[in-house]
């Protein structure tokens, strides 16, 4: 994937302005916020000396690397369950280093430690994860292969899976511990990135999602069931769940689109009114203009109309069963973009919760969003366990 412009951007927030915000979202554990020791996080916010990109990481790679020698020196006692959760918090803190997207040599040195870490943590999982690399039939400055991580519940031979993923920020390391009311109930997951994010091998593009082919080709050839595959695209993300659910329903059993856009979101009038949307910390045109190549509000506003699934006739298409979720009031995304969505092609499920992108209550949604996909993933008397 073409590397894109770096940047040092940071759309008018202020320090202290970021310091509320951090500070608010941590009190809530809300994402970006969602460490185990708070009181580490709250003294890394207060240790911001700025907000460029080179302060920003510096800071929260500081507080990161305290966290990895800890974790070094507890793997090398025997303390596994130990060493797990700091080299977990030695992520955490990577990742706030390369948020939200590394668009900049400083932050994406923060992105490679905090793959680094993510790995170094889930290899002491119970089953542990696995990173697997399948080659991609690559265009002319496009990857060559796809990266994703694969989750199995312990105990379940031939599980169902979810290829899920998220959005611009939130990458296929984000995603994990919300996976694991998957796993409970027998389901194993497929992590990945969204195209134009993370290690993607394509930016996004009218054709973008052909980056799943060899994804689902995997699956046909593993252990896992590939007769009952679904997909979950969050945030910007949800986008291209429903877009799979058409392009791809023969091989999907269901789908869900959490959050992301469908047409009305890509339209210039939206862009205008989300583009310093207040549920986003910095960096918002930036980040979603990354998701093409570009850095500015002009590059990304330039380009997302083409992803109009309206305008590319894919709306009218037959789909897979498809849930539609959001929160009603989302400043980022266009909620009203579900009303399109159940104006064409099939029926499908929806459904709008209070508060803004994605809902107020994200643990209610994304348990709602499971147990509806339980339903086709998995048969009755498994359902009961």
């Amino acid at each position: 994937m073409t590397a894109p412009e770096l940047s040092t951007s940071t759309n008018g927030q202020t320090l202290d302005g970021a310091r509320t915000w951090l500070h608010k979202h941590l009190e809530i554990s809300r994402y970006p916020m969602t460490f185990g020791d708070k009181e580490a996080a709250t003294k890394t916010v207060d240790a911001l000396t700025g907000i460029d990109p080179e302060s920003w990481s510096q800071t929260w790679l500081a507080t990161a690397s305290r966290f990895a020698d800890l974790a070094q020196d507890r793997e090398t006692s025997g303390d596994r369950e130990g060493a797990r959760g700091a080299w977990w918090e030695a992520y955490s803190f990577a990742f706030l280093g390369r948020y939200p997207v590394p668009n900049h040599p400083a932050k994406m040195a923060a992105y490679d430690k905090a793959r680094e870490y993510f790995l170094r943590a889930t290899s002491l999982d119970d089953p542990p994860v696995e990173r697997i690399d399948v080659p991609f039939s690559a265009r002319t400055g496009e990857g060559d292969s796809v990266a994703f991580y694969v989750n199995r519940p312990k105990g379940v031979d031939n599980p169902p899976v979810l290829v899920h993923w998220s959005g611009i920020d939130a990458w296929k390391e984000e995603s994990h511990s919300g996976l694991e009311r998957y796993w409970r109930r027998g389901i194993a997951t497929v992590s990945t990135d969204m195209p134009g994010a993370g290690e993607a091998p394509v930016l996004a593009g009218t054709d973008a999602e052909r980056m799943w082919d060899p994804v689902f080709d995997w699956i046909a050839t593993s252990d896992l069931d590939d007769s009952r595959v679904a997909v979950m695209g969050q945030s910007f993300g949800g986008y291209w769940a429903t877009k799979l659910a058409h392009t791809h329903r023969e091989r999907l059993v269901a789908a869900v689109n959490h959050g992301g856009g469908i047409h009305l979101t890509f339209q210039p009038s939206w862009q205008q009114r989300s583009r310093d949307a207040s549920s986003y910390l910095m960096d918002l045109m930036p980040a979603r203009a990354r998701i093409f190549g570009g850095s500015t509000y002009d590059d990304y506003v330039a380009r997302c109309p083409e992803l109009s699934l309206l305008d590319q006739g894919v709306l009218d298409q037959p789909s897979c069963p498809l849930l539609l979720v959001n929160g009603k009031d989302d400043l980022q995304n266009a909620a009203e973009d579900i009303h399109v969505a159940l104006e064409h092609g099939d029926p499908k499920t929806a459904r709008l919760y209070p508060g803004g992108h994605m809902g107020a209550d994200l643990k209610t949604v994304r348990d709602a969003a499971a147990q509806w996909l339980s339903g086709y993933l998995l048969d009755p008397a498994e359902q009961k366990k």
